[in-house]
């Protein structure tokens, strides 16, 4: 007799609406499931299968616990990740801001950036994480972390940003993941825009539930997974760049 999986087996997710009931694929892990924050491995695997062919160089410049490096690991990609606090030794210490990697090198780009400072990520002076999601510092410095991301991109090559929006009952809603996606638009081509179904505990927990309620707010129940490309080449005002903000 059969054992049953741990887990769906993955597939292409093939419309816009992803959801996989699972933090990792397999019967393992990628990454520290203890890790606050931490990525859904099947996310990176969908777009390392998708966007990169083996061999490609993959770079997670808030690479955590260093889900991205076991996801290309599998899929047979070469990866990068930097981080303000690296976690393991293979994550490099950088400021997403300041990539130590040449202009043009690298095939795909994907990261999952802190959002507010409701966590605590590090002690690190400059982590972005410390930024209040209600402070415009904190969308200049994303604003950065995406342009050098653009740099590092060879043209063609491909990005993706996973975020959510912020809610505090006191001051409402910091709509961070549109915020971000002006940024990406500056500088690349849109590909398409995709929910991921949260399955964070804390949604199924009564007491959240209830004052979502009673206080007319909503529980955050989606992440944006933003897809972009850079551009071959500048496009002078047609074609398909025109989604490009002025």
């Amino acid at each position: 007799m059969h054992k049953r999986p741990l887990k769906p087996p993955l597939r292409l997710q093939p419309t816009t609406l992803w959801e996989y009931p699972s933090q990792h694929y397999g019967r393992g892990v990628q990454g520290n499931p203890r890790y606050v924050g931490a990525t859904p491995s099947y996310i990176i695997w969908n777009l390392l299968e998708r966007y990169t062919k083996i061999g490609d160089l993959i770079v997670d410049p808030f690479c955590g616990s260093g889900t991205t490096l076991d996801v290309a690991t599998d899929t047979g990609r070469r990866a990068r990740g930097f981080d303000v606090s690296p976690q393991r030794p293979d994550i490099e210490f950088a400021d997403a801001r300041k990539l130590p990697l040449e202009s043009n090198s690298v095939d795909l780009v994907f990261m999952d950036p802190p959002y507010g400072d409701h966590i605590h990520y590090s002690d690190a002076k400059n982590c972005i994480g410390k930024l209040s999601a209600y402070d415009p510092a904190y969308y200049r410095a994303m604003h950065q972390a995406i342009r050098e991301s653009v740099r590092v991109l060879k043209p063609g090559g491909y990005f993706g940003l996973y975020v959510c929006d912020y809610f505090e009952k006191r001051r409402g809603l910091a709509p961070v993941g549109f915020q971000l996606f002006v940024s990406m638009a500056e500088s690349m081509a849109i590909v398409d825009i995709v929910s991921v179904v949260r399955h964070n505990k804390s949604l199924e927990m009564g007491n959240y539930r209830k004052a979502a309620e009673e206080g007319n707010f909503f529980l955050r129940g989606f992440n944006y997974l933003f897809l972009a490309q850079k551009p071959e080449a500048r496009n002078h005002g047609h074609g398909r760049h025109l989604n490009r903000v002025p």
